[in-house]
């Protein structure tokens, strides 16, 4: 769609391009997605919500002196050789991360600011991009009802402009108007991020959520104890709070139905699916110490990700 203005360019509230996506590379350079984070991030957490951070390689077995920490303390060798002896680790160069956007049709939703879909995409590129200035491997997967794109994590700006590159190309397929099919569940994207990720990763999934179930929740748990695993919910004010006026047509591109909600009982019926949902997602992030990064389509992307970061002022 294109600006109400008459200028020709894409109006970026509701898709945004390449350009407007690479724009993110130079934005909130003092974000970082690494264990030690500000007290007020959410990726700080309590108990297991927070970023274990990068993998340790083995390095070497040597003699025990003093400092040491006696926690890594092989003993099997000390045994052996009767001299107590310590393996030492060294941190990973880098890790790999994917980023799995969702840009299905439950996302081409907003009522005061953005599309869903917009925001889910700015805060996919920023991540990518803080991710890779921090030297970790950058990949994702992005997914619309149609078809999902696969980018394997690499520490290479190639890899971000492909990542991009696809992410542009599916939000530029979100249209009212669009032949729609049986939709993507959410479930495919996480089987898929299963058979990569196997452990050792960062995974953000930046999504609306629509479809999650149990087979979702077995999926996300089993993610979670190998890999540090970051939800991204995107909201839009509407749909968690609907007004108790909304009259409007709703549509999957082939069945439509009429939503009133100056009825009690659909409002109602709304007001407890919403509910519902959050729900769930609060319950996965206190079972599998998942940390939550709730994003509302309301807000500006880059501002809102600094505050649930603890990052309250710019950076010069």
């Amino acid at each position: 769609m294109r600006d109400p203005s008459g200028d020709n360019r894409l109006d970026p509230r509701i898709h945004v391009d390449l350009a407007h996506l690479r724009s993110f590379a130079g934005k909130a350079r003092d974000l970082r997605f690494l264990p030690r984070q500000r007290v007020g991030s959410v990726l700080n957490g309590r108990n297991a919500s927070r970023l274990r951070g990068r993998g340790l390689d083995f390095e070497e077995l040597r003699g025990y002196l003093p400092g040491d920490d006696v926690r890594d303390i092989d003993w099997k060798v000390t045994a052996r050789t009767g001299s107590p002896h310590i393996r030492v680790f060294t941190e990973e160069r880098d890790r790999p991360a994917l980023i799995v956007v969702d840009q299905r049709m439950s996302m081409f939703f907003g009522s005061q600011l953005n599309m869903k879909s917009v925001t889910a995409a700015e805060t996919a590129a920023l991540i990518a991009f803080r991710i890779l200035d921090q030297g970790d491997r950058v990949g994702g997967i992005v997914f619309t009802d149609q078809k999902m794109t696969e980018i394997r994590p690499q520490r290479s700006n190639g890899a971000v402009q492909s990542f991009l590159t696809a992410l542009a190309g599916a939000n530029a397929s979100l249209r009212a108007d669009a032949d729609m099919g049986e939709p993507m569940h959410i479930r495919e994207p996480l089987q898929t991020v299963a058979r990569i990720a196997k452990r050792d990763h960062l995974i953000v999934i930046i999504s609306d959520f629509d479809g999650i179930g149990r087979r979702s929740e077995r999926l996300i748990s089993g993610l979670s104890r190998h890999n540090d695993v970051i939800l991204c919910p995107v909201n839009d004010p509407m749909t968690r709070t609907p007004p108790a006026d909304l009259k409007l047509a709703a549509s999957d591109g082939r069945l439509q139905a009429e939503i009133d909600t100056g009825n009690a009982s659909v409002l109602q019926a709304l007001t407890r699916l919403s509910q519902t949902h959050t729900e769930a997602l609060d319950t996965w992030s206190q079972k599998f110490g998942i940390p939550l990064m709730p994003l509302s389509a309301a807000e500006e992307t880059v501002p809102q990700i600094r505050k649930l970061l603890g990052a309250t002022r710019q950076r010069p």
